[in-house]
């Protein structure tokens, strides 16, 4: 029986984090945090990692083409108790959530990957031999 309230939780802790993902993005992509910087720069919200008691959510972001980051994420950090009170109030839970915004490396460590892989003498050293 653990088990599976177990499951049901982490799909409930997984929805919410998602819906806080999608109140995010459409308050930014609507322009209704009144700052210069982030309405002058496109912000995606790529994950939100809800705490298991939901209290707390650590949002992932990338601004577009990846300019700016640092001034985009020190925006979003001045700009938090607003983007909270927009959460709380947009997605019914018991506890209003804290927001962390951390900048969403993921893109830049498959780029340095897909660099690495390109490098001839990785290529020569993953070619099939030809003997």
């Amino acid at each position: 029986m653990t088990n599976q309230n177990e499951e049901t939780r982490s799909v409930r802790v997984l929805r919410v984090g998602e819906q806080v993902r999608h109140v995010l993005s459409e308050v930014l992509m609507r322009g209704e945090v009144h700052d210069d910087v982030l309405t002058s720069h496109p912000v995606s919200i790529t994950e939100v990692r809800m705490s298991p008691d939901l209290r707390h959510a650590t949002v992932f972001v990338k601004p577009l083409l990846g300019r700016d980051e640092a001034v985009v994420l020190k925006a979003l950090r001045t700009n938090t108790a607003f983007l909270q009170r927009e959460v709380a109030a947009r997605v019914r839970q018991k506890y209003a959530a804290k927001l962390k915004f951390l900048a969403d490396e993921s893109f830049d460590e498959g780029t340095h990957i897909d660099q690495l892989l390109r490098d001839p003498k990785v290529a020569r050293d993953l070619a099939p031999d030809a003997d």
